[in-house]
């Protein structure tokens, strides 16, 4: 498995001991890390993942909620609302992440730590969000010429 498929599982994990544990972010972060043995470029990406996640959870899951159809993330298993959480933030500000990579990933992730449904669910979700994503790179807006 390469490392950043680590991250990216790992910050899964913490994802998900964050929303079942409420405290503060940085001690269960220092406390995770340090249990999950947990360092070097693998520790990087997962940080700068779970940072940008937090920085930017309105936006991500706005977005998200917008690409759900007949869904809330409040109705999803916290486990798939955190793999769509993970792959939206990289298709949105990880610029050196292709965006096919992210949604593979994220599937991937899916088959193995969610329900049989997860992985069609999130790759259904996650090209709705390219999708959209595409479409308001593709439109002007005020002021910015073209």
């Amino acid at each position: 498995m390469g490392r950043r498929r680590s991250s990216r599982e790992l910050a899964l994990k913490f994802l998900y001991q964050t929303e079942l544990n409420r405290g503060e972010f940085e001690e269960q972060m220092q406390d995770f890390t340090e249990r999950s043995a947990c360092q070097g470029e693998v520790k990087k990406y997962m940080t700068e993942l779970v940072d940008a996640i937090a920085i930017h959870k309105s936006a991500i899951d706005g977005l998200l909620e917008k690409c759900c159809e007949n869904w809330t993330l409040s109705r999803m298993s916290v486990i798939d609302r955190n793999i769509l959480r993970i792959a939206a933030c990289e298709l949105m500000f990880q610029k050196d992440v292709p965006p096919k990579v992210a949604i593979d990933e994220a599937v991937e992730i899916a088959k193995k730590f969610g329900s049989d449904d997860s992985p069609d669910f999130i790759n259904g979700v996650l090209d709705r969000v390219k999708k959209e994503l595409e479409k308001e790179l593709a439109e002007p807006t005020p002021g910015k010429s073209i």
